[in-house]
Protein backbone atom coordinates (compact mmCIF):
# COMPACT_ATOMS: atom_id res chain seq x y z
CA UNK A 1 0.00 0.00 0.00
CA UNK A 2 0.92 3.66 -0.47
CA UNK A 3 1.78 6.03 2.63
CA UNK A 4 -0.50 9.37 1.33
CA UNK A 5 2.66 11.25 3.09
CA UNK A 6 5.05 11.00 0.65
CA UNK A 7 2.89 12.11 -2.05
CA UNK A 8 4.53 15.56 -2.48
CA UNK A 9 7.56 16.18 -0.69
CA UNK A 10 8.48 19.55 -0.35
CA UNK A 11 11.72 20.64 -2.57
CA UNK A 12 14.43 23.27 -0.70
CA UNK A 13 15.81 23.46 3.04
CA UNK A 14 15.30 26.27 5.68
CA UNK A 15 17.03 29.29 4.07
CA UNK A 16 17.85 32.78 5.71
CA UNK A 17 15.65 35.78 4.31
CA UNK A 18 17.62 37.70 1.63
CA UNK A 19 16.21 39.60 -1.48
CA UNK A 20 19.34 38.16 -4.02
CA UNK A 21 16.61 36.03 -5.90
CA UNK A 22 15.52 32.65 -5.98
CA UNK A 23 18.92 30.89 -7.05
CA UNK A 24 21.00 31.98 -3.97
CA UNK A 25 20.37 29.72 -0.90
CA UNK A 26 21.81 30.79 2.33
CA UNK A 27 21.05 27.86 4.83
CA UNK A 28 19.27 28.64 8.09
CA UNK A 29 21.67 25.80 9.53
CA UNK A 30 23.14 26.60 13.50
CA UNK A 31 25.03 23.12 13.36
CA UNK A 32 26.90 24.14 10.07
CA UNK A 33 27.27 27.53 11.39
CA UNK A 34 28.79 26.08 14.22
CA UNK A 35 31.28 24.33 12.37
CA UNK A 36 32.18 27.06 10.40
CA UNK A 37 33.18 28.90 13.03
CA UNK A 38 35.41 26.33 14.58
CA UNK A 39 37.01 26.30 11.15
CA UNK A 40 38.23 29.82 11.59
CA UNK A 41 39.11 29.65 14.87
CA UNK A 42 42.89 30.15 15.38
CA UNK A 43 43.10 26.88 17.31
CA UNK A 44 41.86 25.26 14.70
CA UNK A 45 44.09 22.49 13.19
CA UNK A 46 44.67 19.61 11.17
CA UNK A 47 42.83 16.70 11.14
CA UNK A 48 39.70 18.84 12.53
CA UNK A 49 39.90 21.29 9.60
CA UNK A 50 39.22 18.97 7.10
CA UNK A 51 36.78 16.86 9.52
CA UNK A 52 34.93 19.61 10.17
CA UNK A 53 34.88 20.42 6.27
CA UNK A 54 33.56 17.42 5.25
CA UNK A 55 30.40 17.76 7.39
CA UNK A 56 29.58 21.12 6.43
CA UNK A 57 30.01 20.18 2.90
CA UNK A 58 27.91 17.26 3.26
CA UNK A 59 25.19 19.47 4.46
CA UNK A 60 25.73 21.50 1.30
CA UNK A 61 25.84 18.45 -0.75
CA UNK A 62 22.54 17.52 0.48
CA UNK A 63 21.17 20.09 0.30
CA UNK A 64 21.31 20.97 -3.81
CA UNK A 65 20.72 17.44 -3.46
CA UNK A 66 16.85 18.36 -2.19
CA UNK A 67 16.86 21.25 -4.17
CA UNK A 68 17.68 20.70 -7.33
CA UNK A 69 18.50 17.12 -8.26
CA UNK A 70 15.53 15.55 -10.17
CA UNK A 71 13.29 13.06 -8.02
CA UNK A 72 11.16 9.94 -9.40
CA UNK A 73 8.97 8.01 -7.70
CA UNK A 74 9.87 4.51 -6.71
CA UNK A 75 9.24 1.26 -5.20
CA UNK A 76 11.85 -0.06 -2.78
CA UNK A 77 12.01 -3.69 -1.29
CA UNK A 78 12.92 -3.91 2.55
CA UNK A 79 13.94 -6.85 4.19
CA UNK A 80 10.62 -6.73 6.09
CA UNK A 81 9.11 -8.06 2.50
CA UNK A 82 10.41 -12.35 3.98
CA UNK A 83 7.35 -11.67 7.03
CA UNK A 84 5.37 -9.24 5.09
CA UNK A 85 5.21 -9.98 1.29
CA UNK A 86 5.11 -6.57 -0.82
CA UNK A 87 6.71 -4.59 2.33
CA UNK A 88 8.40 -1.84 0.42
CA UNK A 89 9.23 2.07 0.62
CA UNK A 90 6.69 3.62 -1.83
CA UNK A 91 7.40 7.28 -2.62
CA UNK A 92 10.39 9.71 -3.67
CA UNK A 93 13.75 9.46 -4.18
CA UNK A 94 16.52 11.03 -5.94
CA UNK A 95 16.19 9.87 -9.96
CA UNK A 96 19.71 7.72 -9.71
CA UNK A 97 20.02 7.98 -13.21
CA UNK A 98 21.36 11.81 -12.49
CA UNK A 99 24.82 12.55 -14.16
CA UNK A 100 26.46 14.90 -12.17
CA UNK A 101 30.18 16.79 -12.64
CA UNK A 102 32.60 17.53 -9.91
CA UNK A 103 34.66 20.44 -10.58
CA UNK A 104 37.37 20.29 -8.19
CA UNK A 105 38.88 24.18 -8.25
CA UNK A 106 42.47 23.96 -6.80
CA UNK A 107 43.28 24.04 -4.23
CA UNK A 108 41.04 24.54 -1.50
CA UNK A 109 38.17 23.12 -3.99
CA UNK A 110 39.80 19.74 -4.49
CA UNK A 111 39.17 18.16 -0.96
CA UNK A 112 35.24 19.15 -1.21
CA UNK A 113 34.90 17.81 -4.55
CA UNK A 114 35.99 14.18 -3.52
CA UNK A 115 33.73 14.07 -0.69
CA UNK A 116 31.36 15.20 -2.94
CA UNK A 117 31.80 11.73 -5.42
CA UNK A 118 31.73 9.47 -2.53
CA UNK A 119 28.59 11.02 -1.00
CA UNK A 120 26.66 10.98 -3.87
CA UNK A 121 27.51 7.65 -5.18
CA UNK A 122 24.85 6.83 -2.76
CA UNK A 123 22.15 8.43 -4.52
CA UNK A 124 23.21 8.08 -8.12
CA UNK A 125 24.33 5.30 -9.84
CA UNK A 126 28.58 5.54 -10.45
CA UNK A 127 28.67 5.15 -14.11
CA UNK A 128 26.88 9.03 -13.99
CA UNK A 129 29.43 10.39 -11.45
CA UNK A 130 32.60 12.47 -12.62
CA UNK A 131 34.95 14.21 -11.10
CA UNK A 132 37.05 17.13 -13.32
CA UNK A 133 39.84 19.65 -12.15
CA UNK A 134 40.58 23.04 -12.42
CA UNK A 135 43.60 24.56 -11.32
CA UNK A 136 43.81 28.97 -10.85
CA UNK A 137 45.10 31.11 -8.45
CA UNK A 138 44.71 34.84 -7.33
CA UNK A 139 46.35 37.71 -9.57
CA UNK A 140 47.07 40.33 -7.26
CA UNK A 141 48.56 44.19 -7.82
CA UNK A 142 51.29 45.57 -6.71
CA UNK A 143 49.54 46.06 -3.46
CA UNK A 144 48.16 43.16 -2.96
CA UNK A 145 44.50 43.62 -4.29
CA UNK A 146 42.98 41.19 -6.46
CA UNK A 147 42.77 41.78 -9.90
CA UNK A 148 41.69 38.85 -11.93
CA UNK A 149 42.48 35.00 -11.82
CA UNK A 150 45.20 33.02 -13.38
CA UNK A 151 44.04 29.68 -14.61
CA UNK A 152 47.36 27.27 -14.90
CA UNK A 153 45.33 24.29 -16.22
CA UNK A 154 42.35 22.29 -16.20
CA UNK A 155 41.27 18.49 -17.35
CA UNK A 156 37.80 17.74 -17.96
CA UNK A 157 36.60 13.99 -18.95
CA UNK A 158 34.23 15.07 -21.05
CA UNK A 159 30.90 17.33 -22.03
CA UNK A 160 28.26 17.87 -19.45
CA UNK A 161 24.83 17.95 -21.93
CA UNK A 162 22.27 16.88 -19.39
CA UNK A 163 24.39 16.64 -16.06
CA UNK A 164 23.90 18.54 -12.50
CA UNK A 165 27.74 20.69 -12.71
CA UNK A 166 28.53 21.24 -9.22
CA UNK A 167 31.55 23.38 -8.30
CA UNK A 168 32.55 23.46 -4.90
CA UNK A 169 34.58 26.41 -3.74
CA UNK A 170 34.93 27.04 0.01
CA UNK A 171 35.38 30.95 0.02
CA UNK A 172 33.23 33.19 -2.18
CA UNK A 173 34.92 36.23 -1.66
CA UNK A 174 34.91 38.52 -5.10
CA UNK A 175 33.25 35.42 -7.50
CA UNK A 176 36.00 35.63 -9.95
CA UNK A 177 36.87 32.19 -9.77
CA UNK A 178 33.81 30.91 -9.61
CA UNK A 179 33.21 32.80 -12.79
CA UNK A 180 35.59 31.71 -14.49
CA UNK A 181 35.74 28.56 -13.93
CA UNK A 182 31.48 28.31 -15.43
CA UNK A 183 32.61 29.91 -18.10
CA UNK A 184 35.39 26.90 -19.01
CA UNK A 185 32.22 24.51 -18.35
CA UNK A 186 29.78 26.52 -20.72
CA UNK A 187 32.88 25.89 -23.44
CA UNK A 188 32.87 22.32 -22.87
CA UNK A 189 30.23 20.06 -25.32
CA UNK A 190 26.31 19.96 -24.21
CA UNK A 191 24.19 22.16 -22.08
CA UNK A 192 24.04 21.23 -18.28
CA UNK A 193 20.81 20.44 -16.45
CA UNK A 194 22.15 22.62 -14.17
CA UNK A 195 25.42 24.52 -12.53
CA UNK A 196 25.83 24.60 -8.51
CA UNK A 197 28.17 26.57 -6.57
CA UNK A 198 28.63 25.40 -3.12
CA UNK A 199 30.75 27.64 -0.45
CA UNK A 200 31.03 27.57 3.35
CA UNK A 201 30.89 31.51 2.50
CA UNK A 202 30.03 34.31 0.47
CA UNK A 203 30.03 37.80 0.16
CA UNK A 204 27.63 40.47 -1.65
CA UNK A 205 30.66 41.22 -3.98
CA UNK A 206 30.61 37.53 -4.64
CA UNK A 207 26.92 37.10 -5.27
CA UNK A 208 26.34 40.35 -7.47
CA UNK A 209 29.21 39.19 -9.79
CA UNK A 210 27.86 35.62 -9.87
CA UNK A 211 24.43 36.57 -10.41
CA UNK A 212 25.00 39.12 -13.10
CA UNK A 213 27.31 37.13 -15.48
CA UNK A 214 25.30 33.87 -14.55
CA UNK A 215 22.35 34.41 -13.85
CA UNK A 216 20.92 30.58 -14.48
CA UNK A 217 23.56 29.41 -11.76
CA UNK A 218 22.82 28.58 -8.02
CA UNK A 219 24.28 29.33 -5.36
CA UNK A 220 24.54 27.13 -2.09
CA UNK A 221 26.25 28.64 1.10
CA UNK A 222 26.25 28.06 4.52
CA UNK A 223 27.22 31.83 5.74
CA UNK A 224 27.01 35.30 4.38
CA UNK A 225 29.56 37.98 4.95
CA UNK A 226 29.28 41.49 5.15
CA UNK A 227 31.38 42.54 7.72
CA UNK A 228 32.73 45.01 5.77
CA UNK A 229 29.29 46.91 5.99
CA UNK A 230 28.05 49.47 7.54
CA UNK A 231 26.28 49.45 10.69
CA UNK A 232 23.15 50.52 8.96
CA UNK A 233 23.67 48.59 5.94
CA UNK A 234 23.55 45.58 8.42
CA UNK A 235 20.56 46.44 10.24
CA UNK A 236 18.62 45.65 7.09
CA UNK A 237 17.88 42.56 5.23
CA UNK A 238 20.37 40.60 2.93
CA UNK A 239 20.45 42.36 -0.33
CA UNK A 240 18.35 45.32 0.28
CA UNK A 241 21.18 47.58 0.30
CA UNK A 242 23.55 48.02 -2.78
CA UNK A 243 26.29 49.17 -0.49
CA UNK A 244 26.74 45.92 0.85
CA UNK A 245 30.28 44.29 1.39
CA UNK A 246 32.44 41.94 2.78
CA UNK A 247 35.68 42.16 1.38
CA UNK A 248 38.51 43.81 2.73
CA UNK A 249 41.03 46.24 0.26
CA UNK A 250 42.61 43.25 -0.36
CA UNK A 251 39.52 41.34 -1.29
CA UNK A 252 39.66 38.96 1.82
CA UNK A 253 36.27 37.84 3.21
CA UNK A 254 35.79 39.67 6.69
CA UNK A 255 35.35 38.50 9.00
CA UNK A 256 36.19 35.51 7.06
CA UNK A 257 38.03 32.11 7.88
CA UNK A 258 41.49 32.74 7.05
CA UNK A 259 43.94 31.38 3.91
CA UNK A 260 41.63 28.14 3.83
CA UNK A 261 43.41 25.97 0.70
CA UNK A 262 46.45 26.94 3.55
CA UNK A 263 43.90 25.54 5.94
CA UNK A 264 42.75 22.47 4.33
CA UNK A 265 46.21 21.28 2.34
CA UNK A 266 48.40 22.07 6.15
CA UNK A 267 50.36 24.34 4.05
CA UNK A 268 51.35 28.35 4.60
CA UNK A 269 53.45 28.98 1.25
Amino acid sequence: MRDSAYDQIPRGVGEIDHRYGERVHILNDVAALTMVSRIGHPDSVQPAVNRMLGRCYERLFLAAVNTVFPHVQAEVPTRMQDALPGAAYRGPIVDPKTRVVLVGLARAGTLPAYQGFELLHDLCAPSGLRVDHVSMQRRTDEAGRVIGVDIGGSKFGGGVDGAIVILPDPMGATGSSLSDAIDLVKALPGTPRSIIGLHLIITPEFIRRVTSQHPYAHIFALRLDRGTSSADVLSKVPGASSDETGCNEVQYIVPGLGGVGELINNSYA
